[in-house]
């Protein structure tokens, strides 16, 4: 498979993913309004939680979650936070963190698929898994020494905050 449909396939398991969560939020009764609206997060100054979640969007190319349950929606949020990056060993850091932050089956789940794409199409070599495997190992300890707990999370009353407060705030 050449790399660009390769990305095109991922991309359609991805969405169709994320329409499964909708889906699974839908029937256990978790769904929720939109979080984050853009717009409004672009106009906080610099720095600032909402304003970074704002920016990180924009520099990925990427729009809010904003279907389905919560914790779906915060996705975006705790990259921010965390500042893991949005590529595939980025996305498994912040399971990872998550992980460690609150055990969610799901995490677990969601970080053996990333370890299963990123072995297979971007770090195949040994040296590189090992050095995947320290980030993953820091991310899930920086979660367990953290005090955030995404299910109880609630950045609308923070987006105002800078950036660095919040991380201190859950000891980040």
């Amino acid at each position: 498979m050449h790399s660009s449909s390769t990305a095109s396939f991922n991309g359609v398991l991805l969405n169709h993913f994320l329409h499964l969560v909708d889906r699974v939020g839908d029937r256990l009764g978790v769904n929720v309004p939109p979080v984050a609206q853009l717009e409004p997060l672009r106009s906080l100054p610099t720095g600032t939680l909402g304003r970074s979640l704002a920016d990180f969007l924009d520099q990925e190319h990427l729009a809010p979650f904003q279907t389905g349950p919560r914790r779906k929606q915060l996705h975006d949020s705790v990259h921010v936070l965390t500042g893991y990056g949005a590529d595939p060993i980025g996305e498994a850091e912040v399971q990872a963190f998550l992980l460690g932050a609150k055990f969610h089956p799901a995490n677990l789940l969601l970080v053996g698929g990333l370890l299963h794409i990123i072995h297979r199409r971007v770090a195949p070599q040994p040296l590189f898994n090992a050095t995947i495997r320290q980030r993953l190992w820091a991310a899930y300890w920086r979660g367990r020494h953290s005090i955030f707990d995404v299910d109880t999370w609630q950045p609308e009353a923070q987006w105002h905050l800078p950036l660095s407060q919040v991380q201190a705030l859950f000891r980040l």
